[in-house]
């Protein structure tokens, strides 16, 4: 009896998955007998072949046998059935024919390429339910059989990413966090991610700080809605929030962020800040001043405003409650003014406040008041005060010429020239429109007081003529003139004038003789005389005038100037030929006598006569003192005048 032995020759081979899950390499036991069959070819596929929704996905399946190429080979595609575990066939291949199986959701759009060694399976137009595992299945018989699985990943890109911020202010004192903003991410495939980040670092959920809700919604295409819960802080008022979206493409991962938001914060009230809008600079009575207060809290709370004076007193307030304006204040108006924010969060003790002062300058107070009377000579001194919150500037002026600085204006040895108005002005320097002003009214009494130096004036006049006779004085009271005019009674006052310490008179008296014309100036306080001695002249003598008759001596002196050029014309004719009376004869020019109208003045201021000077006459003619004519009175034409 012979007894088989069977031997088993394992040989190791590369592992290859099939379709169920077993090596190629499969161990067959019968009837207690084991036979070995070697696996001869290997099928290489991807694991993964990804692409953008609508493009045109490509497969690739190779195969080798490990020898000899078989007689037969059957090539098969195909694809698991969408919601089962099931395997669906869309394609065959036997070496000769070509089958692309029908009532599959590849009929159309589908094609294989048979190449050397391998297929390609194409889709073309690729859609969201391709996106499944592909099986290729290699058949050599008795060379064995092989398959590979690829899964095909389809990829559509979202739309950028979209938020939005709630509209209404979050209290920081909320216990629980509240919603801040939305996020919503659109058409994305596979399902896109959405992450938060608040001023660039990402936003970790944190039980009672940060919570994220999120709500998927599909349509073929995956939309994502995320909602944002935040426990916001005070610092949140600065704070930027955003969102990011991650969603994957074909060998890579890609992200989209948002634009980013600020939110509102609501937070109580810790601090108040109160000054002076209105007017720039210094206050001053009249203006009308605003006040403004600020605090930190959000909403503006509004505000109350008193005075620390008067704290149960409230003030008015406009714009919202923020601003306090007083009109036309007074120095009663300088105080500490405070303002209260209306905030019920906020603790009592705050509060804003700041120093009012309204400057003023008082009407100004001039000593002596009013008039003052003095006497001449003695000393004065003059007083200006105006009362004011600032430094003030007097100056001192009299007819508007400057006399004096300061407060006080000293006058010495008074005159009659010092009598009149005396202004001050006060002002404030570092407020211009500060300015008040005083006077008063310095009168200064006397006896009268001739003016200029001569008491006692000599003169001559021709008779016949009239002289006019001026006395002026000053004094106060007001003086008074009286004329006494011996040796002439045709005499009248020409001028009469009178101020506060002036007066002034002029007669006009007529020469018929000798005359003493006594000016009486007198007041209260005294008299003075000026007297004036007036010596006849006969009209064919030489005189002398005075007062009054300057205007003989302004006409004479015009007159003998054109004598002079007149003399010089008849030269020149002479001399050259020109001159009517010829060569031939020999003419005189001889000067006429002087005539009674011939004019001489001389003023005398000691009494005591002097020589009377002599003038020159009309004609070029001298007249001496003694009245003789001069040896020279008579000239030939033809010699130089």
């Amino acid at each position: 009896m012979f007894r088989l032995t069977v031997f088993l020759i394992v040989s190791v081979v590369p592992s290859l998955r099939t379709s169920s899950g077993t090596n190629s390499s499969s161990l067959i036991t019968s009837a207690g007998s084991q036979l070995v069959f070697q696996t001869k070819v290997d099928v290489l596929a991807p694991d993964n072949v990804e692409v953008f929704l609508g493009d045109t996905a490509e497969i690739p399946c190779r195969y080798n046998f490990t020898k000899e190429h078989p007689t037969f080979i059957m090539v098969q595609w195909f694809v698991k059935a969408e919601g089962s575990t099931s395997r669906v066939r869309i394609f065959y291949w036997d070496g000769q024919n070509k089958v692309v199986d029908n009532n599959t959701d590849y009929s159309n759009n589908m094609q294989v390429i048979i190449e050397s060694h391998g297929t390609v399976l194409s889709i073309s137009d690729v859609r969201l339910l391709d996106d499944r595992e592909f099986y290729c299945q290699v058949n050599g018989l008795a060379a064995g059989m092989d398959e590979r699985k690829t899964h095909l990943r389809v990829f559509a890109t979202p739309e950028p990413p979209v938020i939005e911020g709630v509209q209404t202010g979050i209290s920081v004192t909320n216990e629980l966090p509240s919603k801040v903003a939305s996020c919503e991410v659109r058409n994305g495939f596979p399902k896109p991610n959405i992450t938060w980040y608040r001023n660039g670092v990402p936003l970790v959920p944190s039980p009672g700080y940060v919570n994220v809700l999120t709500l998927v919604t599909r349509s073929e295409l995956f939309s994502v809605q995320s909602t944002l819960e935040y426990k916001v802080q005070k610092e949140d008022k600065d704070s930027h929030f955003s969102c990011e979206v991650t969603f994957s493409v074909p060998a890579a991962i890609r992200t989209l962020e948002s634009s980013s938001i600020k939110i509102t914060v609501h937070y109580p009230t810790t601090m108040a800040e109160m000054w002076k809008e209105l007017p720039k600079g210094l206050v001053k009575e009249g203006d009308a001043v605003e006040l403004r207060c600020q605090s930190d809290g959000n909403p503006p709370p509004p505000f109350l405003f008193n005075r620390e004076q008067e704290p149960s007193r409230r003030l008015d307030s406009s714009s919202g409650g923020d601003v306090l304006i007083l009109t036309e204040v007074t120095r009663k108006d300088s105080g500490i003014y405070q303002c209260h924010p209306q905030d019920p969060d906020a603790p009592h003790t705050v509060k804003g406040e700041m120093q009012l002062t309204v400057h003023y300058l008082d009407p100004a107070v001039v000593v002596p008041k009013d008039s003052e009377f003095m006497f001449r000579g003695e000393n004065l001194t003059a007083t200006c005060n105006a009362l004011s919150s600032l430094k003030t500037s007097t100056v001192w002026y009299k007819e508007g010429r400057r006399v004096g600085e300061g407060h006080s204006l000293h006058l010495y040895d008074a005159t009659y020239q010092t009598s009149g108005e005396y202004r001050c002005e006060v002002t404030v320097p570092s407020v211009p429109s500060l300015h008040t002003s005083g006077s008063v009214h310095i009168v200064v009494q006397g006896a009268p007081q001739l003016v200029g130096l001569e008491k006692e004036v000599h003169l001559k006049e021709a008779e016949g003529r009239m002289v006019n006779l001026t006395c002026e004085a000053l004094g106060h009271p007001t003086p008074t003139v009286f004329w006494n005019i011996r040796g002439s009674e045709n005499w009248q006052e020409l001028v009469s004038k009178a101020s506060d310490h002036m007066v002034h008179s002029m007669v006009s008296v007529k020469v018929s003789a000798d005359i003493v014309a006594t000016c009486n100036v007198s007041n209260d306080m005294g008299l003075e005389v000026k007297s004036f001695h007036v010596k006849a002249v006969p009209r064919s003598a030489p005189f002398s005038t005075g007062e009054g008759n300057g205007v003989i001596l302004l006409v004479i002196i015009p007159c003998l100037l054109l004598l002079a050029i007149f003399g010089s014309i008849i030269y020149f004719l002479h001399k050259t030929g020109r001159f009517p009376c010829g060569r031939s004869g020999k003419q005189e020019i001889t000067k006429e006598k002087t005539t009674k109208d011939d004019i001489v003045v001389e003023m005398k201021s000691d009494g005591k006569a002097e020589d009377a000077v002599p003038l020159k006459a009309v004609n070029g003619e001298k007249k001496s003192a003694n009245g003789n004519h001069d040896n020279q009175a008579t000239r030939r034409a033809d010699q130089p005048i």
